[in-house]
Parts: C-alpha cells; sequence; structure tokens
C-alpha cells in the first residue's frame, strides 16, 4: 500500500513538474513579446527620432515584424536539438536567449545619448528573441503533448496559451500598474525598462526549472540511428504535414495578435482611448480567453479536434466584422469585442499544440512543426500589427485589412478538410 501511495505522489510531483516548468518557461517567452507591442509608444519615443512620432511607431512596430524574421531559423536550430539532443535541452537554451534579449533591451541606451545605436541595440534583440521564440513554441508543446496521457492531450494542450496568455495578462497589468503609478515623465525616462529587466530575471529562474525537468519518454525510445537520421530528407517527406501546419496556422495566427495582442495598443494610437483604461480592457478579455481555453480542450478529447477547430476558424471569420464596427471610441467596446473574438479564436488555440504534435513522428516531431509554423507566424503574424497601423492609419482603409484577416481564416477553415481526427492517437510512433 505504501508503495502504491508513494508511486503515486511521485507520479502527481513529475506532473507539477512538467506544468510548471514547461508552462512558466512559456509564459516568460510570451510576456517578453506582449511587453515590447503594449509599450510600443514608449519605445517609439526613446530609441528612435522624436522629430516625427508617427514613423517612430511605425519604425518601432517594423522592428517588431523583423523580430519574426529570426523565428523560421529559430524553429530550425530548436528543432533540430528538440530531434536529436532532447526537448528538454531545447527548451532550456531557448528561454535563457530569450531572457538575453530582454535584458539588451532593458538596458539599451536613449536615441537621445547614441543616435542611431539605440535602434540598432533594439533591432539585434528583437533578432535574439525571434530566434528563441521560433525555437520556443514547438519544443514547449512538443515536450508536454509527449508526456500528456493520449486521452487528455487536447486538455494539456491548453496549457501552451494558458500560460503564454498569463504572461501576456501579466505584462498587460504591469503595464496598467505602472501607468496609474508612474508620471507620463517617469515612464518615459525609465518606467518602460522595468517589464523588460523583470523579464530577464523571469527567464533566469524559468532557465532554472526547466533544467531539472525529466525528457520524454517518445524520445528516449527513439534509437541511436533514429535520432542521427538526416533532418532534410524528413522534412521533404512529410512536406504535406507541414503545409497542413502552415494552413491551420494562418488564420490563427493574425486574428490572434490583432484581437489578443496589440489590440489595447492599436487602440490607443489609434482610436485614441485612454491608455490605462485600454490596458484594463485588455486584462478583462485575456481573462475570459484563459477560461475558454480548458473548456475547448476537453471538448476536443470527446468529441475530436476538427470540429473545435471549425469552431474556431469560421466563428472568428463570422464575429470579426461585427467586433470591428462595435470598437469605436470607448474602452468597454474593447473589452467586450476582445473578449467575444477570444473565445472563438480560444478554441484553435487551446488544441494546435496537440493537433501539430498528432501530425509528425517522434524523429522529425520538433523540427517538422517548428520550421513551417515560424515560417507562417513570421510571414503572417509578425506583420500583422504593421500591416492594421498603416492601412488604418496612414492609408484609411481599415476594411482592407479586416477583408484579409477573415480570407485567411477561411483558408484555415478548409485546411480543416485535409488532417485526418487524431485524437487520442500514440506519439511513440
Amino acid at each position: 500500500m505504501s508503495i502504491a501511495v508513494t508511486r503515486q505522489q511521485t507520479g502527481r510531483m513529475s506532473t507539477a513538474k512538467t506544468i510548471v516548468g514547461t508552462g512558466i518557461g512559456n509564459a516568460v517567452e510570451w510576456y517578453d513579446w506582449a511587453i515590447y507591442a503594449t509599450f510600443t509608444p514608449f519605445i517609439a519615443s526613446q530609441l528612435f527620432s522624436k522629430q516625427d512620432p508617427a514613423s517612430a511607431v511605425l519604425s518601432t512596430l517594423a522592428i517588431f515584424a523583423v523580430g519574426f524574421v529570426a523565428r523560421p531559423f529559430g524553429g530550425f536550430l530548436f528543432g533540430w536539438i528538440g530531434d536529436r539532443v532532447g526537448r528538454k535541452a531545447s527548451m532550456t537554451l531557448a528561454v535563457g536567449l530569450a531572457s538575453l534579449g530582454s535584458l539588451m533591451i532593458g538596458i539599451a541606451p536613449t536615441f537621445a545619448a547614441v543616435g542611431a545605436w539605440a535602434s540598432l541595440m533594439l533591432l539585434v534583440a528583437r533578432l535574439v528573441q525571434g530566434l528563441a521564440h521560433g525555437g520556443e513554441l514547438p519544443s514547449s508543446q512538443t515536450y508536454l503533448s509527449e508526456m500528456a496521457p493520449k486521452e487528455h492531450r487536447g486538455f494539456w494542450a491548453t496549457l501552451i496559451y494558458t500560460s503564454g496568455t498569463v504572461g501576456i495578462l501579466f505584462g498587460t497589468l504591469l503595464g496598467a500598474v505602472l501607468n496609474m503609478a508612474l508620471t507620463a515623465e517617469a515612464m518615459n525616462a525609465w518606467g518602460w525598462r522595468i517589464p523588460f529587466l523583470l523579464g530577464a530575471a523571469m527567464g533566469l529562474y524559468a532557465l532554472i526549472m526547466r533544467s531539472r525537468l525529466h525528457e520524454t519518454e517518445a524520445f528516449e525510445g527513439e534509437t541511436a540511428s533514429q535520432k542521427r537520421a538526416p533532418i532534410w530528407p524528413q522534412i521533404v517527406r512529410y512536406r504535406k504535414q507541414a503545409l497542413q501546419v502552415i494552413g491551420l496556422t494562418v488564420g490563427l495566427t493574425v486574428i490572434y495578435y490583432i484581437w489578443g495582442v496589440v489590440a489595447p495598443s492599436y487602440a490607443t494610437t489609434a482610436l485614441k482611448i485612454d491608455r490605462g483604461e485600454a490596458l484594463w480592457a485588455g486584462v478583462v478579455a485575456n481573462i475570459v480567453f484563459i477560461a475558454a481555453l480548458p473548456v475547448w480542450g476537453r471538448l476536443s478529447d470527446r468529441i475530436g479536434r476538427k470540429k473545435v477547430l471549425w469552431a474556431g476558424a469560421i466563428g472568428s471569420a463570422v464575429f470579426h466584422f461585427p467586433m470591428t464596427w462595435l470598437l469605436k471610441d470607448s474602452a468597454w467596446q474593447l473589452a467586450v469585442s476582445m473578449s467575444v473574438m477570444l473565445v472563438f479564436i480560444a478554441a484553435s488555440a487551446a488544441i494546435v499544440p496537440a493537433v501539430y504534435a498528432e501530425l509528425f513522428p517522434t524523429s522529425i516531431r520538433t523540427v517538422g512543426v517548428g520550421v513551417p509554423y515560424s515560417i507562417c507566424v513570421a510571414l503572417f503574424g509578425g506583420t500583422a500589427p504593421y500591416l492594421q497601423q498603416w492601412l488604418g492609419t496612414s492609408l484609411g482603409a481599415p476594411q482592407v485589412f479586416n477583408a484579409y484577416a477573415v480570407l485567411l481564416l477561411v483558408i484555415s477553415a478548409a485546411f480543416v478538410f485535409s488532417i485526418p481526427e487524431t485524437k487520442g492517437k500514440d506519439l511513440t510512433h
């Protein structure tokens, strides 16, 4: 009896370690990206020339997009590490690199002090973070999917976006608190640096936590010859699955960045909603998102992945225009529109980590997901904030961007037809 109890306790401790180690590292990486979007106005005023504020904001958003250029390289590099050295090693290195990028932004000199060198340092830091984040998602979602019981993999997969949203939520809350506690002068002078320095410290803690994790049984069950098998021939062999990852991701990544990440910042810069009120609206909406994720995850374990993916893509496409029309000039409109959209976005976001992992065999699971996913996010997700700002503010054509987002969601919905139902699949092969 005591032996059984001990084994049960050991299993619970192992599960807790897996959830905490995976979750905190993922949260830190998403936090790093969210605070960049949240603090865009301050970064623009400090690390770029103040002579043309609109151009400075666009330049800051352009560097946000450039950071995504490094993601496919990160997907390949950390994917290779994950499939050859181990999922644990890949996850640990990724969060360490992300922490370094945050530190670089936190200590970057201002444009007034060193001129264009400030902008260059920001660019390098974003490329470093892009490399790390390109490896984080495929590594962590592969690790989590392989550690999860197959009958509950959809529910476990929700940890990726749940922990990531907690990171975003913490960054948003921190922005709201700093906005209330500090004067505009203090925020511009040094207050905006606090979140990046805090991100660097949290990243170091996440690195330590991940170094203590166990490797997955699926990876350890691979033979030495399987781990040494050339990557590129396998990528070519599974090109259909790689295309499916791109197709499923293209709509989700754009609609998520629109409503889940940059909506408060866009509401502030383009719609002139009070910055503090916009941040609090973002907090409310992200809490709704966190609550919706496990509901969709559990539902996918019961009725299958494909039905849930269709609900997410079609629901987001149907409600995007109405929620855009609702959002005009107040924080409550922002809170409602974000919340409605994030409920439907949560359907896809909850389970795509499991779906991606279930499409590939163990020997190429990390890099097979990481490369096409990172390319898709770089081309479409990374450019979404810039396109939204440029088409909406500079050209006065916001409906063009909205039509573009809905079209991509329709494409993702169509790609659901191409994938097999993978609920309950064994990932040890």
